[in-house]
């Protein structure tokens, strides 16, 4: 190893500290002790040449330097761990073909309940060694993109668009296209009346050129954690919605959904990745499942 190679171990107490933000969480987490911690910390920061904590009361906070290099060592530790996984179910199975270990996916909440079940069952039945992880993100801000691209995730289920392309040190791809529907209060005699209900992850999902052309469409009074809670003001009769598909897979009765017509505003859904685990078994399993369940729903992009 050349002299300013960073190790594994190096690593990881990188990505401890960076998490914990202090050195003694860090130590704790990884049964070391604090000097040991600080210790390798030094060392990394001479190997890079940057200092990646600000040490102080309140105890480490990751400056700019640190947050990068915590994201890239996440990464690098989770390529390692691939590398293993993949070269015991190859060496186990006698060929390349095997498709085994763990699968870190951010979703965001309606792919998470509605998109991914279905598709990680039939991943699981035609390689049982796959052990999936899902976290439920929001789509906000950097979203389930920023999880992958920090290294806390191996993909992410990600709303994509001219306002939210894949990330430049991403790949990724789009799935489906979901139409979004006017959502109100069945039986109601008039639910344009109503007020409009909406939440934080939506504002930037539906295109605002044909939200802001619609005369018939307030703003928005009720606002709500997510679509779920959408759903439920809806159900109960005290407001109207628009809507993506699958945020409407399972309304609850007494839910009306309108189709807007041919100008309706639609929401791409994608997948991104790194580049470095794009070509990793399990990985390139996920994607062929997700393409598969999008076309045989009829909604594959």
């Amino acid at each position: 190893m050349a002299e300013h190679d960073l190790a594994p171990h190096e690593l990881r107490v990188v990505v401890a500290v960076e998490q914990a933000r202090s050195f003694s969480g860090a130590a704790a987490a990884l049964g070391l002790t604090q000097s040991a911690v600080s210790h390798s910390v030094r060392g990394t920061e001479k190997k890079i040449g940057a200092v990646l904590f600000d040490r102080g009361r309140k105890g480490a906070t990751p400056t700019p330097a640190g947050e990068r290099a915590a994201a890239h060592a996440r990464r690098v530790l989770r390529l390692l761990e691939t590398l293993a996984a993949e070269a015991r179910g190859a060496a186990a199975a006698g060929g390349p073909a095997a498709v085994a270990g763990p699968l870190r996916i951010a979703a965001f909440r309606s792919a998470a309940l509605h998109l991914l079940p279905p598709v990680l069952a039939r991943l699981r039945a035609r390689h049982p060694g796959v052990e999936p992880e899902v976290r439920v993100v929001r789509e906000l801000g950097r979203g389930t993109a920023g999880e992958v691209a920090d290294g806390r995730a191996d993909v992410g289920i990600a709303t994509i668009g001219t306002t939210s392309p894949v990330p430049p040190e991403l790949v990724g791809g789009v799935l489906l296209e979901e139409p979004y529907s006017f959502v109100h209060p069945a039986g109601h005699p008039d639910p344009r009346s109503l007020p409009l209900a909406d939440w934080a992850e939506n504002c930037t999902s539906y295109t605002r050129a044909w939200w802001a052309e619609q005369d018939w469409l307030p703003p928005a009074t009720t606002r709500t954690e997510d679509d779920g809670a959408v759903l439920a003001m809806v159900a109960a009769g005290h407001a109207m919605a628009v809507l993506p598909a699958l945020s409407l897979t399972g309304a609850p009765p007494g839910v009306a959904v309108t189709d807007l017509g041919p100008g309706r505003p639609t929401r791409s859904v994608g997948y991104v990745t790194t580049p470095e685990l794009a070509g990793t078994y399990v990985v390139r399993a996920l994607i062929r499942e997700l393409r598969a369940a999008c076309a045989e729903s009829g909604r594959l992009k």
